[in-house]
């Protein structure tokens, strides 16, 4: 259903944009806007920022933004109308009836289909298992010591010895190859045609936090390579953005969730009693995944793999998890690889008391940085204390990094005042500072092409976002049909009724206006693109140079695309020209351009 457009900005006037995201990201107030780290891509230094005054977001790293709507667009692949439906219920505003016809079609969207598509698969592979042909399958789950109702639990499969089965099922089941093609569950070539994906595997569906199956994860019976291997991203799976065993783990009431490597490890756990455990999609612990379990606790233990490789994903996972607004432990199970090994040879007991003396995850850092240098070396034990002074100096709160301070003062036997003073040594050389900063966008030369292409028009619709009070004043000089992408235009032309109307523009309310993300990211782009200015009087004479630079584009092109035969357009075209040489001639004019 469509609803009008009073109906659509009295919901998003009724969620602050803040108030949302914050439900989803750690933001910290930095001057007029809130900075956090972007939940669309994995980084380290926050770049993701949201404006309370524009009711806007936007990520100065991968270029998301938007208004409220486009957020949980984005983050929950929402559709527009699903947004709109979720944030009224948010915000308890009573929406028009939908007719029967409509709900009949949300029905059957693409998105719905296809996770109807991946919730018939599970139940295929459920029921594989139990038939002679998943027995080995179920003995291999027999073998790991899971019981019955373990298996049962997170809807273990096994996907059979031939690559055609579950095709051959949906097929019989009325699904057209081309949502089949898109469900991740099948590869195809014009040769052999759809054959399965996961085939002679045991498999593990993969649930988002409301339990419903978005993708697999299948752990090969045999020799076969690769040993474990889980669906490709589509349209309803983002590994970066999912954990696996969440949909469980954030009903648990233990006070924090674990994070540990690999399925086996959080159904093991699980089956023993910590019901609060889950695990990364087969790739390292991304932004995204810390900030979705920030939404469900305040506290995590890291549980990784007792080898080089699990230290170092540790030391990866645990700056982004402080940075996520996480208070973090790290979990040693030495001499044990993992936690389903450590509960099989130990038991219940001895592991709760692993989990009970978990270390503070900053001296974890600490001491994995001691194994690189010789401590009873005199230089090399200087140099250690040199990058624990760095490490400390990432932290931001100074009372926190007062009590590590003592702490590795204690644990070294090194004055706490000589490592606070080293510390702003580091500080004045500008070492580990903990500002947010916008970075610059990775672009290749053709993309920076791109993107300065229309710099002009991005540049000048910002600022008439900041400065509305120049559009009546420039009546006579600049119009929405100066803008030459067609985008950019049909912003101007609701920015410039906003204006007329009340004075004020809305960015919120212009995106309004655009319902699939893509678009609403684009036009969000275009209320974000600044340069550097100091005074009033470097932005008068910028705002001047952009406006004739956007006015002399805006009359070549209509002077390439005007019909050769019309006369009058040629003459007022040729009038304009006239007038931006007159008023470039005489310069900035003090009273047009005043802020």
């Amino acid at each position: 259903m469509r609803y009008t457009d009073e109906v659509i900005e009295e919901v998003r006037e009724k969620n602050d944009i803040v108030d949302v995201i914050s439900q989803y990201v750690r933001l910290q107030r930095k001057g007029s806007s809130y900075f956090g780290l972007c939940p669309f891509h994995n980084e380290k230094s926050p770049s993701f920022s949201v404006s309370p005054d524009k009711q806007m977001f936007y990520c100065f790293g991968c270029g998301k933004g938007g208004n409220v709507f486009t957020f949980l667009m984005e983050y929950e692949n929402y559709t527009f109308q699903e947004s709109i439906r979720f944030l009224a219920d948010r915000a308890g505003v009573k929406l028009p009836e939908e007719d029967t016809s409509r709900e009949a079609q949300a029905r059957s969207d693409r998105r719905s289909r296809l996770l109807e598509i991946n919730k018939k698969a599970a139940e295929f592979y459920f029921r594989r298992l139990r038939t002679p042909g998943g027995e080995v399958g179920m003995n291999y789950l027999k073998g790991r010591g899971l019981s019955d109702e373990t298996i049962r639990g997170f809807g273990l499969g096994y996907s059979g010895k031939y690559s055609g089965d579950l095709y051959k099922f949906l097929k019989q089941q009325g699904y057209p190859d081309a949502l089949m093609k898109d469900s991740g569950l099948f590869s195809y070539d014009e040769k052999r045609g759809f054959t399965d994906k996961f085939w002679n595997r045991v498999m593990f569906p993969i649930m988002d936090a409301n339990s419903r199956v978005i993708g697999f994860g299948g752990r090969v019976m045999g020799d076969a390579k690769p040993k474990y291997l889980n669906s490709p991203e589509t349209e309803i799976f983002d590994k970066s953005r999912n954990l696996y065993g969440l949909n469980v783990a954030r009903r648990s009431r233990r006070k924090n969730l674990i994070i540990c490597e690999g399925y086996m490890d959080v159904i093991a756990m699980h089956q023993a009693g910590w019901t609060n455990a889950v695990a990364s999609l087969g790739t390292a612990l991304t932004s995204q995944q810390c900030a979705l379990l920030n939404r469900f606790t305040k506290e995590v233990l890291v549980i990784y793999d007792m080898d080089g490789a699990g230290t170092k994903a540790a030391l990866r996972a645990i700056p982004m998890l402080r940075e996520a607004g996480l208070n973090t432990k790290v979990v040693n199970l030495r001499p044990h690889k993992d936690p389903d090994e450590f509960i099989r040879t130990e038991g219940p007991e001895a592991f709760e008391k692993r989990l009970e003396e978990a270390e503070n995850s900053f001296l974890f850092v600490v001491r994995s940085l001691e194994n690189d240098y010789n401590m009873n070396d005199p230089g090399e034990r200087s140099a250690f204390f040199h990058e624990v002074s760095k490490k400390l100096l990432e932290l931001p709160d100074e009372i926190e990094r007062t009590s590590y301070v003592e702490a590795v003062a204690s644990r070294y036997r090194i004055d706490s005042e000589l490592l606070t003073r080293q510390i702003n040594k580091e500080a004045l050389r500008g070492v580990g500072r903990t500002e947010a900063s916008v970075p610059k966008k990775m672009l290749s030369r053709s993309q920076i092409k791109e993107e300065n292409k229309d710099k002009e028009q991005k540049l000048m619709l910002t600022w008439l976002t900041e400065w509305p009070q120049l559009i009546p004043r420039m009546k006579d000089l600049l119009s929405p049909e100066d803008f030459t992408n067609a985008m950019y235009r049909e912003v101007a032309e609701l920015a410039w009724v906003q204006a007329e109307k009340t004075g004020k523009i809305s960015p919120a309310v212009i995106l309004n206006h655009f319902e699939d993300s893509e678009s609403q990211t684009e036009a969000a782009s275009l209320f974000n693109t600044h340069i550097l200015l100091d005074g009033d009087e470097e932005k008068r004479k910028a705002f001047f140079d952009v406006y004739c630079k956007m006015k002399r584009k805006s009359l070549d092109t209509r002077s390439k695309t005007m019909d050769l035969t019309d006369m009058q357009g040629f003459m007022a075209v040729m009038d304009e020209r006239r007038k931006l040489d007159q008023l470039i001639a005489a310069g900035l004019p003090e009273d047009l351009f005043r802020f």
